[in-house]
């Protein structure tokens, strides 16, 4: 494979990877219903021991989508989709792209004003949650609710025998376990058992809508990226060249939830496409998940830092057998080294860090599988991608190698805009780049690395820090689990940086040994002035660690200040 002048990164490829990809003209359920034709016996989800062919993934989804259709939704009407990880999601997510209808995705974790505002943007006609979150929906105002609400019972997808005892921990917890009513609920089971006829979704794939994707909101108000479905399906196959699986014979946890971008491209849309098996966690709780791995020994384990940190750090870790993992994709957010080399060390698998955004439907880098990795760097572009860095405030460019700036992107997977929203669109979208916002450098080899945040970085009089360094130095220390830092105000430097830490339990530390292990490591105005110890991080619900939360609360003490001493 030789390397052109415009993309020095294809001759680091691993063997066997293309240089570029072809994408078919073809939309999400054309790629499923092929995969449910060549292995329709093979399990296509397992569910706390229920496993789902499939055939029956795909006579079930042809029912709802009947049901849409019998409901009066019709091809670019949108349905959002309340839930988590449950195998409700995949049918209800596949039956609305059968009939053309635009899927909105909604958060379970969301509640009150975040959910009022993303239906009130997005305007759906029609919503699927389950039992449990239906009370959420309730509270908002009748003219904030979608007109038609289909309702799923949790219990009905977990085996008959567990299914009192579902609906008993539910009760103990506080979840309501009782069926809504009302004019515009819809019981999600009995409408599939009508079945009946629909007319397929044939929009064309670079243009229809399949998904909007809402952003994070760290910075503002979130905002829907329109994925289409070309956008979403070049991003599979960008992965399946990167990742070179067999068909029909992976098995994938699916332990990040599919309301997120990462989570749907990654452990839904990719093994879906591959006939791969998958394993839907509900709620990706570290035990769960070890007892997950060690009886169905899954292939693939695409999660993000703070779950592998925690399987690292859980006490029976080692009695597990974690050897059936090949490869792990670790996204979301930066992966500190020494989570990677802990992970590896204890199952044996390949964890690599990849780069993605909510525009790109996610995946734009990753390090090769079977190629050189190298320490600090989120990889090389997938096939068919570019990149680029411009500079960050005037973004002229591109910049020399090694030099710092915000990293541009461009490739098929890049979204088709901002739902509403043209000025922002003309913000991210310029000439068919995306500006990511994104402060990174590349080297001579095409190897991209984040530097930070444009909107994190901390000026301390006049010198520019990436609070990522200091992260990688603080997770160095062996008494420290999770660590952030921040810029707070310095009536003297303007801003100095603060550090957020989680200490290991049974561990003790003081800010004392905290600033001075930092010191001993870099430039000294990098370090920590200040140190407050927590019990946890607020992280978003992909666990990305909010660093705005912790900025706005950096002025007064917290409540969840843990002693340390």
């Amino acid at each position: 494979m030789s390397a052109d002048a415009g993309r020095p990164w294809v001759a680091h490829y691993a063997p066997g990877v293309p240089t570029d990809i072809e994408i078919p003209g073809q939309r999400i359920p054309d790629l499923v219903g092929e995969a449910a034709r060549r292995w329709p016996t093979r399990s296509a989800l397992v569910f706390h021991g229920v496993r789902t062919s499939y055939r029956r993934l795909w006579e079930e989804s042809g029912r709802f989508a009947a049901a849409l259709y019998r409901d009066g939704f019709r091809a670019g009407d949108r349905l959002a989709l309340y839930l988590p990880n449950v195998p409700t999601y995949v049918v209800a997510y596949l039956g609305a792209l059968r009939l053309g209808v635009t899927v909105v995705q909604v958060s379970p974790l969301y509640i009150g004003q975040d959910l009022s505002h993303l239906l009130a943007d997005a305007r759906p006609r029609g919503l699927v949650c389950l039992e449990i979150h239906h009370p959420n929906l309730a509270k908002l105002a009748p003219a904030e609710r979608p007109p038609i609400v289909y309702v799923a019972r949790l219990r009905d997808s977990f085996p008959v025998l567990l299914r009192p005892f579902v609906n008993g921990r539910l009760r103990r917890t506080g979840l309501t376990t009782e069926m809504p009513h009302g004019a515009e609920v819809r019981p999600f089971r009995p409408a599939l058992r009508d079945g009946g006829e629909f007319p397929p979704g044939h929009g064309d794939p670079a243009a229809e809508i399949a998904v909007l994707q809402y952003t994070g909101g760290t910075t503002g108000r979130p905002k829907a990226a329109m994925l289409t479905h070309r956008n979403l399906i070049a991003n599979v196959l960008q992965c399946r060249a990167w990742f070179r699986a067999d068909p029909g014979s992976s098995v994938v946890l699916a332990s990040i939830p599919f309301f997120h971008i990462y989570g749907l491209t990654v452990a839904l849309n990719y093994p879906l496409f591959e006939g791969a098996t998958i394993l839907l966690e509900l709620r990706p709780e570290p035990k769960e998940i070890l007892r997950l791995i060690a009886r169905y020994h899954p292939t693939q384990f695409p999660a993000v830092p703070a779950l592998y940190q925690a399987i690292n750090q859980h006490p029976d870790a080692s009695r597990y057998d974690l050897k059936g993992i090949r490869a792990c994709l670790s996204g979301s957010a930066p992966l500190p080294l020494e989570v990677k080399r802990r992970f590896e060390e204890l199952t044996g698998a390949t964890l690599v860090e990849g780069y993605g955004l909510t525009e790109t439907s996610p995946v734009t880098h990753a390090n090769p599988i079977g190629g050189e990795q190298r320490a600090g760097s989120i990889g090389l572009p997938l096939p068919g991608t570019d990149q680029r860095i411009v500079d960050a405030a005037t973004g002229a460019g591109p910049l020399a190698t090694g030099e710092v700036g915000e990293l541009a992107i461009r490739g098929p997977q890049v979204m088709a805009g901002y739902l509403g929203q043209p000025e922002e669109t003309a913000m991210v979208l310029k000439d068919g780049w995306l500006v990511t916002g994104d402060l990174a450098r590349v080297d001579a080899d095409g190897y991209c690395y984040i530097v930070d945040r444009k909107k994190d970085m901390v000026d301390v009089g006049g010198l520019k820090v990436f609070p990522r360094e200091v992260d990688e130095v603080l997770y160095q220390h062996p008494d420290i689990a999770e660590a952030a830092v921040v810029g707070v105000p310095d009536a003297e430097l303007g801003e100095v940086i603060k550090a957020f830490v989680v200490v290991k339990p049974g561990r003790s530390l003081t800010e004392e040994a905290v600033i001075a292990f930092v010191r001993e490591r870099i430039a000294h105005y990098k370090a920590p002035r200040s140190v407050e110890f927590r019990t946890e991080l607020p992280r978003s619900g992909v666990q990305k660690v909010l660093r705005r939360v912790l900025r706005e609360g950096a002025a007064a003490p917290s409540a969840a200040t843990a002693p340390a001493r």
